[in-house]
């Protein structure tokens, strides 16, 4: 069993974790977002700390290790540089119980056995008796929102009137995805870090410093498919080495090699595999890697970059500058529908059929 795992086991279950590896919290390093480390620590040396800050970037490439990295930064006496793994703020970060650390998340239901969709006001009102009591050991109090942009209307209104009105030396660190999603009055009360995909060396960096960290093995191949792959996101590298989505990528090429026929069985089959709410994670990691091979091939074929070897000779047969902007509305729509689909809990099997038969149309009418 990894030490993760080994953790987990008896760790109360959390939302969006990846199963077998660390959480965000108990991870000490960040790769890849010097400028915005160096952001933070001049607001702290200046003494003129902005009391909320909100990191926004795609998903899976270190803003909740980041923010938890400022959270330790502040409640560890304004302490320089990384603190280890053995520092006892790190410690008490880690397993959520210093007292100065306040982290809201969506709520686990347990007659669903299941977290809820939205960050309920519920939640936000935690916030009154954090706030209202004494700040202790380093003085100042971190509230920590993972993530911001799943507040619903109420919940977000909360906030807002603690982010209005913020006691002394208290520290809001807000995560994002989708910083559209978040109300106007929101965002326009934080400053903001904007996170971008990492490079090939962090990733590779911060995915081998996970595998060992966490203690899973993986070959070179294997490796070297998942960055390329990945899109800068560790998570979505970790998700390819760990499960299967090595094998659901190779099964989409193979799909797409063939558009615009499809084979009623295997996509039957496809569908069955993927419909169940148990499978959700696994569906979002088809989808992502479907969207991921589009919006490589649309890149290929525009600058002549961002496809891996295989991918190439797919960009030639069915994209063109004719049809270039049509596989870029494929990719768009395709996205749209699946956030929909996800939101309102739809039906994934019919979700999965719409992106295909999307797909074959747009083939069959707008070849190469």
């Amino acid at each position: 069993m990894s030490v993760a795992a080994e953790r987990q086991r008896t760790a109360p279950a959390e939302p969006d974790r990846l199963e077998g590896f660390s959480a965000p919290r108990e991870v000490e390093r960040v790769f890849g977002h010097d400028a915005a480390i160096e952001e933070f620590e001049d607001s702290l040396r200046s003494g003129r700390m902005h009391h909320a800050w909100l990191l926004v970037g795609p998903e899976g490439i270190g803003k909740a290790t980041l923010a938890y990295r400022f959270a330790r930064r502040v409640l560890a006496h304004g302490e320089g540089g990384r603190l280890s793994d053995e520092h006892g703020v790190f410690r008490k970060v880690a397993a959520l119980s210093h007292p100065n650390l306040l982290l809201l998340r969506r709520a686990y239901n347990d007659k669903t056995k299941r977290y809820g969709q939205w960050i309920g006001v519920d939640e936000v009102r935690r916030l009154r008796a954090f706030l209202g009591n004494t700040a202790g050991e380093s003085g100042w109090r971190v509230v920590i929102v993972d993530r911001a942009d799943e507040l619903n209307t109420n919940a977000a209104n909360a906030l807002l009137k603690a982010l209005e009105e913020p006691p002394s030396r208290t520290l809001f660190l807000l995560i994002s995805g989708a910083e559209g999603r978040l109300p106007v009055t929101i965002r326009s009360r934080t400053r903001t870090l904007r996170l971008t995909a990492l490079g090939e060396e962090h990733l590779e960096n911060a995915v081998r410093a996970v595998l060992a960290r966490d203690g899973h093995k993986t070959d070179t191949k294997m490796l070297e498919t998942a960055i390329a792959l990945s899109q800068g996101s560790v998570r979505r590298a970790l998700e390819l080495i760990s499960g299967e989505g090595i094998e659901l990528y190779s099964e989409i090429v193979q799909s797409f090699a063939t558009l615009p026929e499809l084979d009623g069985r295997r996509l039957h089959v496809l569908v069955e595999s993927l419909s169940s709410t148990a499978e959700t994670e696994r569906l979002e990691l088809y989808l992502s890697l479907l969207l991921g091979l589009i919006e490589r091939l649309v890149r290929f074929s525009a600058a002549g970059e961002g496809a891996t070897d295989r991918e190439h000779a797919l960009a030639a047969r069915l994209v063109s500058p004719g049809n270039l902007a049509r596989w870029a509305e494929a990719w768009e729509a395709i996205s749209l529908e699946r956030a929909e689909a996800m939101a309102l809990n739809l039906d994934r099997g019919l979700l999965v059929l719409d992106t295909w038969f999307h797909l074959q149309r747009l083939t069959r009418e707008h070849p190469v």
